[in-house]
């Protein structure tokens, strides 16, 4: 890689052009708190910037861990192979290997899922399944709070257990 500094080439601009990431960091251990209560914790083993791009994004190209706390500090868990989060919305695109599972051992597993910070909310179009003790659903499209307490499934087959 060359390098010229003159008034015509900018650093900013080659790497906004080059779309490299401004930095990287390892081991991420990320604590997010609201009202002095932790909300959220990410772990991942590496973190790559850039803020540099026209629609910044940090990504994470070797597995995420995002553990989701409720009012009642009752956890979701969420991991993914790879996951980009992009700053200028509360989105983060989870792929290969989705897990999410909540405290009451809910288990959701897809290819692909976002989960919008905002809201609290995780949707998909891809392939699904969901799993709790009453519950073994394959589909296509789910949308549901973090907590699994409001979901919608679609495109749906599978066992579902009902009392008399």
């Amino acid at each position: 890689m060359f390098f010229s500094c003159n008034d015509e080439k900018d650093l900013t601009i080659f790497l906004r052009k080059a779309e490299i990431p401004v930095s990287s960091a390892s081991e991420i251990n990320a604590i997010h708190t609201d009202s002095g209560k932790i909300s959220s914790i990410l772990n991942s083993p590496k973190m790559l910037n850039f803020s540099n791009a026209p629609f910044p994004y940090f990504e994470f190209p070797q597995d995420l861990e995002v553990i989701l706390y409720d009012e009642n500090n009752k956890e979701t868990k969420i991991i993914a192979d790879y996951a980009i989060s992009y700053s200028g919305s509360d989105l983060i695109d989870l792929r290969g290997n989705v897990v999410v599972s909540t405290h009451l051992f809910d288990t959701l597993l897809t290819d692909q899922l976002y989960y919008d910070r905002g809201e609290e909310w995780l949707f998909t179009n891809y392939a699904f399944r969901y799993i709790s003790t009453d519950k073994d659903i394959f589909g296509k499209g789910f949308d549901s709070d973090k907590s699994f307490d409001k979901i919608k499934f679609l495109k749906i087959n599978g066992s579902v257990a009902l009392e008399d």
